[in-house]
């Protein structure tokens, strides 16, 4: 298996819960808690680890949450590098409604990072830059982080022979596109704010992830779309895939167990079809769990097995 690394900027304690009815200005009983170590490039070297692999994890950490948050994922028996910071690592909420099964999320920005900050981030990842190896570099940038600081992950990546993966939205993605990128895994809204205009149709959706690729911002654009399932793009064609019927309990952390279940197919040495209907299963898998639980392996290998029949090259 080829190595993989992870970056997380903007790492967050994951705390959901449940009450019957979310009421402005109203006491809200809530049920049981749950809390986990969330954030992007964290949560695809968990689902890393839970599908047999290995992934070694670099993310920020400050404050009390950030000693909650170290003791955490090294629970999990995750392989991680702490990078320190002045200010408390940030916490997301998420909130099941049980009366009406909505779910509400609320994401906090997270803390301001210093120039020597962020650097000392960019440092810690050459230093451990896997040679032909993976880095995922996933996740939202705090304030105080620059827009192109993907990018400088990318250009790094690609003078030491490493594949450089990306999951961003806004200005980020746009930078990490600019430089070019081994994968990109844009969900559809993210993409369709990237290039202005609305992807509603399976046509316009494989227009715009071949057009990525043709113009050399991306080996491969997985575009995912949610219960419609997802498309890959690459110089070979485009494949696509329809979710397995599950019964969706929350989609928290579903795109990053997509993203870790492709780049563990592909660090085995599998093929991009093969990389892709792990990638839904994990997934589809995901959404299966409630809150922020990510995905169980029997769960996935079942759901992969499900989808080795479908025809995935359009």
């Amino acid at each position: 298996m080829r190595p993989i690394v992870t970056l997380t900027m903007n790492s967050a304690l994951d705390v959901s819960t449940s009450t019957d009815k979310v009421v402005s200005e109203h006491k809200m009983r809530c049920g049981t808690t749950r809390i986990d170590p969330g954030g992007g490039g964290v949560n695809v070297a968990r689902v890393v680890r839970r599908l047999g692999g290995q992934a070694l994890a670099i993310y920020t950490a400050g404050g009390a949450t950030g000693g909650a948050f170290r003791q955490l994922i090294e629970a999990e028996r995750v392989p991680t590098l702490a990078v320190p910071i002045a200010g408390s690592t940030r916490e997301s909420f998420t909130v099941d409604e049980t009366s009406t099964a909505k779910q509400f999320r609320f994401v906090l920005e997270g803390p301001e990072l210093t120039e020597p900050e962020w650097q000392a981030c960019l440092d810690v990842l050459e230093q451990w830059l896997p040679i032909g190896g993976f880095v995922v570099a996933s996740g939202s940038l705090p304030p105080g982080v620059p827009d192109d600081f993907y990018a400088r992950v990318a250009r790094m990546a690609r003078q030491h022979e490493a594949h450089c993966i990306v999951d961003a939205s806004g200005p980020s993605l746009a930078e990490a596109l600019a430089e070019g990128v081994f994968l990109v895994k844009p969900s559809r809204r993210e993409l369709s704010t990237h290039l202005g205009r609305s992807l509603d149709t399976e046509e316009s959706q494989i227009d715009a992830a071949s057009a990525l690729v043709a113009e050399g911002a991306a080996e491969f654009v997985a575009l995912t779309l949610g219960g419609s399932g997802a498309v890959l793009a690459s110089k070979d064609g485009v494949m696509r895939l329809q979710v397995p019927q599950v019964r969706v309990q929350s989609t928290v952390g579903a795109g990053d167990s997509f993203l870790a279940a492709f780049v563990l197919r592909l660090a085995q040495e599998h093929g991009p079809d093969t990389a892709f209907r792990a990638a839904v299963a994990a997934g589809s898998a995901t959404a299966m769990t409630p809150a922020t639980e990510l995905c169980h392996r029997d769960d996935v290998e079942r759901l992969e097995a499900e989808l080795g029949a479908s025809k995935v090259w359009l």
